[in-house]
């Protein structure tokens, strides 16, 4: 897509939306093609799976974080 493309789809100042294409640029999760005078941004599959796999021990943290307040939760309601 078009930096204006991806720009209308959402409610956001076209200011904002370039700093965000720059910088998931820079992070290889938008790679840029020159075609002509326009620029064309494609989306890295293989990056953002990269990033998933690199999540992974986080998610699991948090899981097991938000099962234990949870638990908490649950006897705190018990016990009124």
């Amino acid at each position: 897509m078009t930096p204006g493309a991806i720009a209308d789809s959402f409610d956001s100042s076209r200011q904002t939306i370039s700093k965000h294409i720059q910088i998931l640029t820079e992070c290889h999760l938008l790679r840029q093609e020159q075609s002509g005078r326009e620029i064309f941004y494609h989306f890295n599959p293989n990056k953002m799976k990269e990033i998933a796999e690199w999540l992974i021990p986080f998610a699991k943290m948090w899981d097991d974080r938000f099962d234990k307040l949870e638990a908490i939760m649950k006897k705190y309601k018990s016990n009124k």
